[in-house]
């Protein structure tokens, strides 16, 4: 009797178990987009110039990981100045992506630091945790520049969609220390965007794969699905933050920037672009976007080398 309550037990629980690894897999091992790919891309869209970048006077950072690994990237100066902007990619991409905003601010007259978030580029760590791990190792790129270009120094963050929520997490901590943020299409709720996604790409109701997947996640990467959530936390972020969404975006709504803009406490701006999908605001929109982040920067008097103590 107890091997056939086992043999019971074990064939409920193994397909629930393979449940729970298939779609755990496919959020800590997403699929990215090769160098090839990525640069066919950006190179299409005129957004990069593998040449120009190759000649492009920067200097090579590597940036120990609190978990073990190194973060690599670029630091990209602008002469006579300490402003400087972090750059966060999104999921399936790298550095190359960050390079059409590199350019924006170098227009603006700032340094830039561009890096590859874990698991992506030319950075180590195995899995992807959407701003999880990624917030603790942007905590370490910031502290870099901090001890290069001193405390005064003014330092803002601009990430992009996956990046954008890596911003924001950052941004909520206690010892966060940017002087302000833009955030590019991020989702609100971790949790509200694999529902989303669950209903849109597998036609499945998340309400009985999420708790499985969030235990399956815990016991895999070490966090779950509620602790990835901008919306709790963005009224912990003091400095000023420009919200920048594609109205049209299908892949995470325009309405999870305008919930976060509507909780955020304090200095803000919200701009909608009226055109483009996803992580596309600027590409559709390249004037608009520059004004807005002009205007953001010298509404709360960002473009100034270094801050007041």
């Amino acid at each position: 009797m107890k091997k056939k309550w086992i043999a019971i037990l074990a064939f409920i629980l193994f397909p629930l178990a393979a449940i729970g690894i298939f779609f755990t897999n496919k959020m800590m091992y997403i699929r990215k987009l090769t160098d090839e790919e990525l640069i066919k891309r950006e190179t299409d869209e005129g957004h990069y110039h593998h040449e120009e970048f190759k000649q492009l006077k920067k200097e090579k950072v590597c940036i120990p990981s609190s978990f073990g690994y190194d973060l690599h990237g670029y630091f990209v100066p602008f002469p006579h100045t300490t402003r400087t902007i972090v750059l966060c990619h999104g999921v399936t991409v790298s550095l190359i992506n960050s390079v059409k905003y590199m350019k924006l601010f170098q227009r603006l007259g700032w340094n830039v630091m561009l890096y590859d978030h874990r698991r992506h580029g030319m950075s180590g760590g195995k899995t992807t945790s959407y701003g999880y791990y990624e917030k603790e190792d942007l905590a370490q790129v910031v502290q870099w520049l901090r001890q290069r270009l001193g405390e005064s120094a003014i330092i803002g963050i601009h990430g992009e969609s996956m990046g954008a929520v890596t911003t924001l997490l950052y941004a909520a901590k206690p010892e966060a220390s940017a002087n302000f943020y833009i955030a590019d299409c991020p989702f609100a709720s971790f949790r509200d965007q694999l529902v989303f996604r669950l209903k849109t790409d597998f036609r499945l109701s998340g309400h009985w794969i999420l708790p499985l997947s969030d235990q399956v996640l815990k016991w895999r990467d070490g966090y779950r699905i509620k602790q990835i959530c901008p919306l709790d936390v963005i009224d912990e972020v003091k400095e000023p933050v420009l919200f920048i969404h594609s109205r049209h975006d299908d892949y995470i709504p325009c309405e999870q920037s305008q919930q976060l803009y509507a909780r955020k406490k304090g200095d803000k701006r919200l701009f909608i672009a009226p055109h483009g999908a996803h992580a596309m605001s600027f590409s559709e929109n390249k004037e608009a976007y520059e004004q807005e982040v002009q205007a953001f920067l010298q509404t709360f008097k960002l473009n100034e080398d270094e801050r007041g103590e």
